[in-house]
């Protein structure tokens, strides 16, 4: 078997022989790009700590995106983030009712046959447990598994991390590892799935697990622009 082979191979592997302690992770996003600078999103997500059971988490959120040249773009957005006590589906109390804005730089790199991105995020969040600064920096690598370049109709693995920090002691919050990969099926459409792991350090708005991630994301433009490829940023 090829390489690329052995990496799908891999990557069904891990829901199928880890089901008993994977959580589900699940995204529905759509992006409309009304011009050639702008765009506006709306995802909604819902978590599990158990396979696609317990489930304890959601949240929706919307925002828009300025690019501001071929490989840099700016992001603000605002949302509502809700977690609830372990040990059902939507188990009262509450753990955290949040209220969260944002703003991010997306600085990406096209490097031969692999795509770099750099993702820096400020955000602001009114939850229930008081005010809070978070501070996120996430690095991803997006590479095409059928093609020279990441286009239509074509399989690609991402793999990124992402860091959390605040600027309270600890100053280190979490720590966030996806590995998975994903299908764009046209110019509308894109599927991806994937193994997410969490580290939590000390906080108590959700627990670190480890999850099978599934996303759809919708990109619609209204001005018919000749780009070859969208590759969502899988987000939170």
């Amino acid at each position: 078997m090829t390489l690329k082979t052995n990496i799908l191979l891999l990557l069904f592997s891990i829901p199928i022989f880890s089901q008993d302690y994977l959580g589900s992770w699940n995204i529905l996003n759509i992006n409309l790009k009304t011009d050639a600078k702008w765009s506006i999103f709306a995802e909604s997500q819902i978590r599990s700590l158990s396979f696609y059971n317990e489930f304890h988490y959601y949240e929706l959120k919307t925002g828009v995106t300025y690019k501001m040249g071929e490989d840099l773009s700016a992001t603000s957005g605002f949302g509502s983030y809700n977690t609830f006590s372990e040990g059902g589906n939507f188990k009262t109390p509450m753990q955290n009712k949040e209220i969260r804005t944002w703003f991010q730089f997306n600085i990406k790199n096209q490097k031969q046959f692999f795509l770099i991105e750099h993702r820096y995020r400020a955000e602001q969040r009114f939850t229930s447990n008081g005010f809070r600064n978070r501070f996120r920096y996430r690095l991803g690598v997006t590479i095409p598994l059928n093609s020279l370049k990441t286009e239509f109709k074509t399989f690609y693995l991402s793999i990124w991390n992402e860091v959390f920090l605040t600027n309270n002691e600890p100053f280190f919050e979490r720590n966030r590892l996806f590995l998975g990969f994903g299908y764009e099926i046209n110019k509308n459409l894109t599927v991806q799935t994937g193994y997410i792991y969490q580290f939590d350090y000390k906080i108590n708005d959700e627990t670190g697990r480890d999850f099978v991630n599934l996303g759809l994301y919708y990109n619609f433009d209204l001005i018919k622009t000749k780009e070859k490829n969208f590759i969502p940023a899988t987000s939170d």
